[in-house]
């Protein structure tokens, strides 16, 4: 499912190896996802026996250190996964395979040996899930403001707080958790690894959400949790930070996902209008439903090519915090209107269950919620813009 004029954008940013890392992706998910997309979406849950395949493939260890179990790989070896995960057609799968993403970063940047042999080299073989857990029932995107806290007593901490909308929840086997060991504000946070067998840990049952079916989605609980002083991640009061430091990837993968709706979402229409007739014609004999497919073919071109033009900056090891805000909201602001376009040319079949586009469209809501609100981008590029502005004396 390749949209027209996709090509020369391809060829500008992915070389043989990923071309070879995407048909073997491909292959993947047409055989081991694909036919159970259905059922898995029903169930809330994808299989850990899947993870398990991926992990063996090696599709989870791209771009994590070859010494603890990882895969060489570059920003477009990440793209390359998450977009052919995303084919499936439930981003509920792609999130719940790629979790981890989110989750290890800051142990990889920030740990010890130990704690990378541990609680990295499991999770990328497919061996254990791992989660972020940020999010809190009274914050949402306010980090800096969360409660969870954790109290050195020896040689572990007690930690007492929530967390919500963890996705993975459910089946992960640890967390990099945000808690407060400091001050108010950013400034007294750290980050806890913490094990789903942990003495005082409990997980709600699963969250039921609009869209994401597949993804289990919890509430976390800790209830003087025991976690050893050893799973601190870094050092105390700098997990704010740390996570920071991975925003940037996480919006950018975050992006990339969004256009892969708008995609598929696009190509769907392009099959359909050429089958479905009404007053005589097909769909596609319709200068209205032309001129819908040309805007959503443009404002996709548009978005994609943004989106991997930072990617390749981000590649070569230039900071794009105020692009890749821009391109998360513009993704997202593309897949709104695609996916919205895309259900009303399917009329009544793109409300009904079963259809790719219905699924989409569900999908597609949170995409401007997660990973930072387009409210919160928004701050972030005022912020940048007026200061760029300040400095140039205008």
């Amino acid at each position: 499912m390749t949209t027209a004029g996709n090509t020369a954008s391809y060829q500008n940013y992915f070389t043989k190896e990923h071309d070879m890392l995407r048909q073997a992706m491909r292959e993947f998910v047409k055989k081991e996802i694909i036919p159970y997309v259905d059922d898995w979406e029903e169930a809330g849950e994808t299989p850990m026996d899947l993870y398990r395949k991926a992990g063996e493939l090696g599709f989870l260890g791209i771009n994590y250190p070859v010494e603890y179990g990882g895969v060489e790989g570059d920003v477009f070896d990440g793209i390359v996964v998450s977009e052919e995960l995303c084919r499936s057609g439930s981003i509920g799968i792609a999130a719940s395979l790629s979790i981890h993403g989110v989750a290890l970063p800051p142990i990889v940047a920030h740990g010890t040996h130990e704690q990378k042999e541990k609680f990295v080299r499991p999770v990328i073989k497919g061996k254990r899930k791992a989660a972020l857990a940020v999010t809190e029932p009274d914050g949402g995107s306010d980090v800096a403001a969360l409660k969870t806290t954790a109290v050195r007593d020896g040689d572990h901490y007690v930690v007492n707080g929530s967390k919500t909308f963890i996705t993975s929840g459910i089946k992960a086997g640890q967390f990099t958790v945000a808690v407060r060991t400091g001050g108010e504000g950013a400034h007294g946070i750290s980050l806890l690894i913490v094990e789903s067998d942990s003495p005082g840990f409990s997980v709600s049952n699963k969250l039921k959400k609009m869209g994401w079916w597949a993804s289990d989605t919890a509430e976390l609980f800790f209830d003087n949790c025991i976690v050893p002083v050893e799973n601190l991640i870094g050092e105390e009061n700098k997990g704010f930070y740390y996570q920071m430091e991975n925003f940037q990837h996480e919006r950018l993968g975050m992006a990339g996902q969004t256009n892969m709706i708008s995609e598929i979402c696009l190509d769907e229409c392009l099959r359909y209008v050429k089958e479905r007739k009404a007053f005589g014609k097909t769909l596609s004999g319709f200068q209205v439903t032309r001129h819908k497919l040309a805007e959503m073919a443009t404002l996709l071109e548009a978005s994609r090519e943004f989106t991997y033009r930072i990617a390749a900056k981000i590649n070569a090891g230039e900071n794009q915090v105020k692009e890749i805000s821009m391109a998360k909201n513009f993704a997202c602001m593309v897949s709104n209107q695609v996916t919205f376009e895309a259900t009303q040319i399917f009329g009544g079949y793109g409300f009904m269950r079963g259809y790719v586009v219905e699924r989409l469209y569900r999908d597609n809501r949170v995409m401007s919620i997660g990973g930072g609100t387009s409210e919160i981008m928004n701050e972030i590029i005022s912020r940048i813009i007026l200061n760029e502005r300040k400095v140039r004396g205008v």
